[in-house]
């Protein structure tokens, strides 16, 4: 299915403010926040931070509690609450991954909050053809005047807005790719590639052997989480890009395979 240019879009979700995803980043750790600590915290007045946490609670990211406010039951894990969660890092990583992209490239794109964080920045390339299972990345790059988007069809994993399963592989199959970009669950110590489902795996396989450059991007939190369903390793790629600089086993790993690494807070300094 091929998205032409000047499709009419529904609206889609803002990623919000840096400050929005350090308010997300503390209720995640601390289970609660109080507005008026909140505003101590931010050097701003108390109805700034309300209007920000009005617009969480809208979004259905947060819910308020007497005195503050707390994760929304409904956002754990949710794509959502995912995209402010490590904002700033995400925005490095998708601004160091789209100068690796050539114009008139054909692009594959895996599902993932910082693999659409750097699809938004690819508006300054010409005559990109992108690929997606992804209806968040799709959308994104469906602004692009001159980027043409194509996606499966199948049916819709609601909570990742993607398309998944023996039809996304198929999809990814179908077509040789210049550039796979894609994310990852998490980096276990060995270096393995983990993810959280099954499907999800086999979309990423299937973009990793029809490409001629991968780019794994990934926040360094990636290498402290767990998840379950394995596949591939960190040195099987041409690029990783990180905001911070991974562990030192990791480090030696991509050394000794010369795979290029781009670690975005050294590249700002």
């Amino acid at each position: 299915m091929k998205l032409e240019s000047g499709f009419k879009r529904p609206p889609t979700v803002e990623w919000g403010t840096e400050r929005q995803a350090q308010v997300a980043e503390i209720v995640r750790q601390e289970g609660h926040a109080k507005v008026d600590d909140l505003a101590q915290r931010f050097g701003v007045s108390t109805q700034t931070i309300r209007k920000d946490i009005n617009a969480m609670c809208a979004g259905g990211l947060l819910r308020r509690v007497h005195g503050g406010v707390e994760l929304s039951p409904v956002s754990a894990g949710h794509y959502d609450l995912r995209r402010v969660l490590n904002l700033g890092a995400k925005r490095s990583i998708g601004e160091a991954a789209v100068r690796i992209i050539p114009d008139e490239a054909s692009v594959a794109v895996s599902i993932g909050t910082t693999p659409e964080m750097a699809v938004a920045f690819m508006g300054q390339h010409r005559g990109l053809r992108l690929f997606t299972n992804n209806l968040h990345v799709a959308m994104t790059a469906q602004r692009f005047e001159t980027t043409s988007v194509t996606i499966p069809g199948g049916t819709l994993r609601a909570a990742e807005a993607d398309i998944v399963g023996p039809t996304a592989v198929d999809f990814f199959d179908s077509y040789k790719f210049d550039v796979g970009l894609f994310g990852v669950a998490a980096v276990d110590d060995s270096g393995a590639l983990l993810d959280l489902s099954a499907e999800d795996v086999h979309s990423r396989e299937a973009i990793t052997r029809n490409s001629d450059m991968r780019i794994l991007v990934l926040d360094t939190s990636k290498f402290h989480r767990k998840a379950h369903a394995r596949s591939g390793l960190i040195t099987d790629v041409e690029h990783v890009i990180c905001d911070t600089r991974p562990p030192a086993e990791i480090c030696t790993m991509l050394h000794q395979a010369r795979v290029a690494l781009t670690i975005c807070d050294e590249v700002a300094a």
